[in-house]
């Protein structure tokens, strides 16, 4: 019974995350429909997408989280993100943008993705199955921007991008009702004796954090994570289409980063759990840069585009797990949602970064070239930053005898 309760709660928490990140990677399709309808420069655009990344990022939903449970949060979160898809459509003019894409969205996403689920399915998933279940949550969102792209796609050329907002947010209503199939809060006989000690606060956790390089080494490394995504799933769909190519080459190669981004998030949380988590993200950093290289030196083409979304899927996000792991690993589960929330927003200063300029670098120049060399040299410094971490758990595991 208790395996059928696990399993119901890794569903609704990856269906959530597919909700919730497949509708917010389908918000580059919006960029050209969107400027074109207000008159204004991608720069403005991105601009909005900036601030929703940065907003996304702040770690107060994972703390709101942690302390009064889960599924508060995630409900809010849905109805908040719906409001905000719905205020786009019905207001279309740049202060809404700002407030309903930016703001409204950006706090959407905080309470209803990855920080706040990955917390709520740790209280109901064993220690040691953990970073797998971590895996296939990530995998959920990938199957997200799979399925919803191409939906996003075909509602743009069918109705019109303002009431394809319009039925998004529909959509996304679906995540506060699945929150209720998510824990509350921790349950007291949820806690075993393979947990590390959780006689700590979390204020004596923020310190014990703050203090260690390593925290601030997977901060860093998360902040390339979030300029690479952020600029490639809200940029690419232009820059293909400035290149010559079709609208629905670019919805494919979003969808082929989110159906491979399920099986590298799957596969390397799988990995997490056998070898060590930093040298994973090291090779995965590494791997982007070559990707981005590989690309930008073959001809553009359909095919190239298509097998570059591929291949950059699958090291997408297989980030998270492992990086949310590797917080669990040294600092303990209990303020999981807290402490990655907090690496989180390191992941969205660098979306941040990557969307804004890429946005600035196009109106300014003309073209993205600038932007992918960053790419490519963030890609390298992420590689290296990961080896030098200290991974070794901070606090012991309880003993027989304790646990007694």
């Amino acid at each position: 019974m208790r395996d059928k309760v696990i399993l119901l709660v890794i569903f609704a928490g990856a269906l959530i995350v597919a909700i919730s990140m497949g509708t917010r990677q389908s918000f580059g399709l919006f960029l050209q429909p969107v400027t074109a309808t207000l008159g204004i420069g991608r720069e403005l655009f991105s601009l909005s997408m900036a601030i929703q990344n940065l907003i996304f990022g702040v770690p107060l939903m994972g703390m709101l989280a942690d302390r009064y449970g889960s599924r508060p949060v995630l409900i809010a979160g849905g109805v908040i993100y719906a409001v905000g898809l719905l205020l786009i459509a019905v207001l279309p003019n740049t202060t809404a943008l700002f407030l309903a894409l930016g703001v409204l969205v950006g706090l959407g996403l905080s309470s209803a993705s990855y920080v706040v689920v990955l917390g709520a399915v740790a209280q109901a998933v064993p220690l040691q199955q953990r970073t797998a279940a971590f895996g296939l949550i990530t995998a959920g969102g990938s199957f997200g921007m799979f399925a919803v792209v191409p939906l996003a796609q075909w509602l743009l050329g069918g109705f019109g991008w303002q009431r394809a907002m319009i039925l998004l947010a529909v959509f996304v209503w679906l995540i506060a009702l699945l929150a209720f199939v998510l824990p509350w809060r921790r349950k007291q006989d949820n806690v075993n004796a393979d947990e590390l000690e959780e006689t700590q606060t979390m204020s004596q956790v923020l310190v014990q954090a703050s203090r260690h390089s390593g925290f601030w080494l997977l901060f860093a490394g998360f902040f390339v994570c979030g300029f690479h995504v952020a600029f490639i799933s809200t940029h690419m769909p232009a820059y293909l289409a400035d290149n010559g190519l079709a609208p629905s080459v670019s919805a494919t190669a979003l969808a082929l980063i989110g159906i491979f981004n399920m099986f590298g998030s799957y596969s390397f949380g799988w990995l997490g759990d056998r070898f060590r988590k930093k040298y994973l993200l090291s090779f995965l950093y590494g791997m982007r840069a070559v990707v981005i290289v590989i690309f930008l030196l073959l001809p553009l083409t359909s095919l190239s585009a298509i097998v570059f979304g591929a291949a950059i899927g699958f090291l997408w996000l297989a980030t998270v797990p492992l990086t949310s792991g590797a917080v669990a690993q040294i600092f303990g589960w209990r303020y999981l949602s807290t402490l990655y929330g907090i690496v989180f927003f390191g992941h969205q200063l660098g979306a941040f970064m990557g969307v804004w300029l890429g946005g600035r670098v196009y109106d300014t120049a003309g073209n993205y070239d600038t932007v992918w060399m960053m790419a490519i040299a963030l890609g390298v410094f992420a590689a290296l930053i990961h080896l030098p971490i200290a991974d070794r758990p901070l606090l012991q595991p309880k003993t027989a005898a304790q646990a007694a």
